[in-house]
């Protein structure tokens, strides 16, 4: 089921067990060569949720700020971001253009993300597409300014965002997280994959 929230299309169920079952799979691979790390922002606090990418580039915060990277902390090359999410990428964008980046983040069952835009990417015309497993996130979505009325949904396992339009430079984030709502990460917590375009 596709609706809109904001002007963030929201993808309910669009992917089913067994389609998570294989993106997981993929993001296991990818943690297999470039394991999660917990980044810093730029004031010396850890952050909450863990991290890790795939493409040419991922992304980074420590003392010397916010940004994308070619490299992993251990200085390893990220490696090629799965087909089968790239799959999903073109069946909902249609695009020729390709993503460069797909940021996975592990939230633990105390993790969250405040309020924030996306706005590292050199060109922000190109969409991002967020895509949930595992338990659910309650996602806050906000204007392309600070305040204001939000709106606030639960993802569940399953579902893909795609962050377009004026929707591309709204402030998001997620709340806190439904622990044990999912059966599908072993350990729980839920994953979340973001494709950008970074140049």
């Amino acid at each position: 089921m596709k609706f809109s929230v904001k002007g963030f299309e929201i993808h309910s169920e669009y992917l089913d067990v067994a389609a998570q079952r294989t993106v997981l799979a993929a993001v296991r691979g990818v943690v297999a060569q470039v394991p999660f790390f917990r980044p810093e922002m730029p004031n010396g606090k850890p952050m909450l949720v863990r991290m890790t990418a795939a493409g040419q580039y991922g992304w980074i915060s420590d003392k010397d700020g916010y940004r994308y990277a070619e490299r992993h902390p251990s200085g390893k090359t990220w490696p090629a971001i799965p087909a089968d999410v790239l799959d999903i990428w073109q069946s909902l964008t249609g695009l020729e253009r390709q993503p460069e980046c797909c940021l996975v983040n592990y939230y633990g069952a105390e993790a969250k993300m405040g309020l924030h835009q996306d706005r590292d990417e050199a060109d922000m015309q190109w969409p991002v597409v967020s895509i949930s497993l595992g338990d659910e996130g309650l996602f806050r979505m906000g204007n392309v300014t600070r305040g204001g009325k939000t709106e606030s949904m639960w993802l569940k396992s399953g579902d893909v965002v795609v962050m377009g339009g004026e929707a591309r430079r709204a402030y998001h984030g997620v709340d806190r997280i439904r622990a044990g709502s999912s059966k599908l990460l072993p350990k729980g917590g839920r994953l979340n994959l973001t494709l950008r375009v970074v140049q």
